[in-house]
């Protein structure tokens, strides 16, 4: 995580119950919908630190992130299309037409609203997300992994073309400039879908090492060997089981540090940059009262 901090927005013990609820639904629908289409994922992040340290969920995170490879997270989108419950969830990836300014893809619910600082000026589901990662393979040439974080980098700035928090000063500085620089949001996205090729070209079969290269600079910057992501192990979450990667301890531990211990009390927050939160109502109620004014974003959170 960053070392920028978001201003909590104030939500109820009883919303706040709810989201977790209404996640961990999402999260067993998802699990439900790998298994029957044989497609590999594993939580990652605070969910992961959740399954390990509190059998559920870190009691003040308000989402479920998981990593797919990145076969099984093309597949993904391939067949939601026929074979997902659409009705239920929205399947959510930004494309050439719509930008959730989020690099990753996102399962939806559209009957609750949950509306990011980031994203409150855009006409898209601004329900509560399940947020999919992918872990793509990594090549060993030290010349051809420099290409790979470079073609990283551009997908990170064009395709969620918002100023990083996330990413440190010098990333946003850098980000300003070239959005000055390419003005344009079709080149924007012809410059992100190159990038996005280039950089997940190495085979997952092939490679020896695997990288996370949607998210944080530090996550970027690692590589990991692929047998901690080559197969699955189940833990509890909740009253549940459900996956995690194989080598969760070696990588929790790179990433995050001693994880067993909780964070300091000041830190214990939300990450998300939330600017209102529903979860009896669909977001479509809000639209043009609480997404499309033209508000700044708030600075944000660790796990």
């Amino acid at each position: 995580m960053g070392n920028e901090y978001f201003e909590a927005y104030e939500i109820s013990d009883d919303t706040f119950k709810k989201m977790q609820n209404k996640m961990l639904e999402m999260l067993l629908y998802f699990k439900d919908f790998c298994d029957k289409h044989d497609l590999m994922f594993y939580l990652c992040g605070g969910a992961a630190i959740g399954a390990i340290r509190e059998h559920g969920f870190v009691p003040w995170d308000d989402d479920i992130d998981v990593f797919m490879p990145r076969t099984d997270y093309e597949r993904l989108a391939r067949i939601w299309p026929k074979y997902g419950d659409k009705e239920k969830y929205v399947f959510c990836r930004t494309n050439d037409k719509t930008n959730f300014h989020h690099s990753c893809t996102s399962l939806r619910d559209p009957n609750t609203t949950f509306i990011c600082s980031y994203n409150q000026n855009s006409d898209i589901c601004h329900g509560l997300a399940f947020e999919i990662a992918p872990i793509d393979g990594c090549p060993s040439s030290v010349i051809a992994r420099a290409i790979q974080l470079f073609h990283a980098f551009n997908y990170a700035l064009f395709n969620t073309q918002r100023l990083p928090n996330n990413k440190g000063k010098m990333f946003r500085m850098m980000a300003n400039l070239m959005f000055k620089m390419v003005p344009s949001e079709k080149v924007r996205y012809m410059i992100w879908k190159h990038a996005e090729r280039e950089m997940s070209k190495y085979s997952w079969e092939e490679c020896v090492y695997v990288t996370e290269l949607i998210g944080s600079v530090k996550g970027m910057l690692y590589k990991h060997p692929k047998k901690w992501f080559a197969s699955q192990v189940w833990v509890d979450f909740e009253g549940y089981k459900v996956p995690i990667m194989a080598g969760y301890d070696y990588y929790l531990k790179r990433i995050f540090g001693n994880y067993m211990k909780r964070p300091p009390k000041e830190q214990q927050h939300a990450k998300h940059q939330l600017e209102f939160v529903d979860m009896d109502h669909p977001y479509t109620y809000y639209k043009n009262k609480k997404y499309f004014p033209n508000r700044k974003g708030k600075k944000g959170g660790a796990m």
